[in-house]
């Protein structure tokens, strides 16, 4: 039996994928996985039990995903579940700023008496732009980039798109409308939308600041749907100040922008709809129920993808361990020195880590095999 320990809501269609074989406890030291939202995981302590950890979304910057990693706690993620509720309210967030919505809204809001008379001499104050035939830069061409890309392109505008680490899969996918720039900088000069589709890591925190402000047109728009700590807070207000936003769409308020004329704030929405949060719960708790009773890892952030398929060997047994050399001979050669027949393995790698999973034609004991490889580099062993 497996236990599951839920923080935040999840939504119960994805935790009705748990079979018989599962309970949800309240009890997270006692937990084999986590299903996580929002929850600030830093300041938890992990117990041993713990093997992995499921975020219902894409951004895990929630989770000490380093500190699991040296644990042997897989770390997942769900991308693309909820690419469409980003795509539809990065959409929205492009139209209300391209017509002035919001500002109309707020002061059609404070009309009193003679309403139609008051409606037309002043609607021409929110007077807007249409976006076909205007530029959208997409950074980033992951799941939601694409989307945004795509439905950008059906609306008539004219699409660049920039990311360096561009998979296949979403090559494949985007339209051969889009234009794509090896470099980000060259993109910037010729736009009148911007919008971020980009993960939060070390390499992209404030990576849009007031360097890359200066090489933007006046009266641009920009949208940040994506991560707050991207964009450089400071040089946003200024770059407003010097004519060259004309409006900052966030779904990241806070205090220096509430109030702002030119900032459109969002409480956090991106993926909040009752579709989007059923898909990330469901496909989280499917990554976790495979990797609990077969090893495999899909969508991991912290270890490479590795599966052998459903699990119909009498054993499988599931190793973690630090990405170096000769360390799969290791492995190898210890199980030949107990008489152990491999039916079947992969072994895959992903920065500093390692995943090796072998099939075996007999029934092992569990304790004995952890006793024997508990070498140097091996982080964690676990027989199914």
């Amino acid at each position: 039996m497996f236990k599951i320990g839920v923080l935040n809501k999840i939504s119960l269609k994805g935790l009705s994928c748990l079979t018989g074989d599962y309970t949800i406890v309240e009890d997270i030291e006692s937990a084999n996985g986590i299903i996580v939202r929002s929850h600030d995981m830093h300041s938890m302590e992990f117990s041993e039990n713990l093997l992995a950890i499921a975020r219902a979304g894409a951004g895990v910057n929630n989770i000490p995903v380093d500190l699991c990693s040296k644990k042997g706690i897989v770390v997942f993620n769900t991308p693309g579940a909820n690419a469409n509720a980003v795509k539809e309210l990065v959409l929205t967030g492009l139209l209300i700023s391209a017509r002035n919505l919001t500002s109309a809204i707020a002061w059609t809001k404070t009309l009193t008496e003679d309403i139609p008379k008051t409606v037309e001499k002043n609607k021409s104050k929110f007077a807007g732009h249409e976006i076909k035939g205007k530029t959208l830069g997409v950074i980033g061409l992951g799941s939601v980039g694409v989307e945004v890309a795509n439905a950008a392109d059906c609306l008539g505008m004219k699409v660049l798109g920039y990311d360096p680490y561009i998979s296949i899969s979403s090559a494949h996918e985007l339209s051969s409308n889009v234009q794509l720039f090896e470099a980000l900088d060259m993109l910037l000069p010729l736009c009148d939308y911007i919008t971020i589709h980009v993960p939060f890591l070390k390499n992209t925190k404030e990576m849009i600041n007031d360097q890359r402000f200066s090489l933007m047109k006046k009266n641009v728009c920009l949208l940040n749907f994506s991560r707050d700590q991207i964009v450089k807070e400071d040089d946003v207000l200024e770059a407003i100040e010097k004519g060259i936003i004309r409006t900052y769409v966030t779904d990241f308020p806070n205090e220096k922008f509430l109030g702002n004329k030119n900032i459109i704030c969002i409480p956090h929405l991106g993926a909040s709809t009752l579709e989007s949060e059923e898909n990330c719960a469901i496909m989280a708790t499917g990554e976790i129920m495979d990797f609990l009773e077969n090893g495999n890892i899909n969508n991991s952030v912290n270890y490479p993808t590795c599966s052998l398929g459903t699990c119909n060997a009498k054993s499988r047994l599931v190793v973690l361990n630090k990405n170096i050399p000769t360390m799969l001979g290791k492995i190898t050669g210890i199980l030949a020195d107990m008489n152990i027949n491999i039916s079947d393995l992969i072994n895959r790698s992903k920065g500093d880590y390692a995943v090796t999973l072998v099939d075996i034609d007999s029934n092992i004991d569990e304790a004995e095999i952890k006793k024997a490889l508990d070498v140097d580099g091996i982080i964690s062993v676990r027989v199914i």
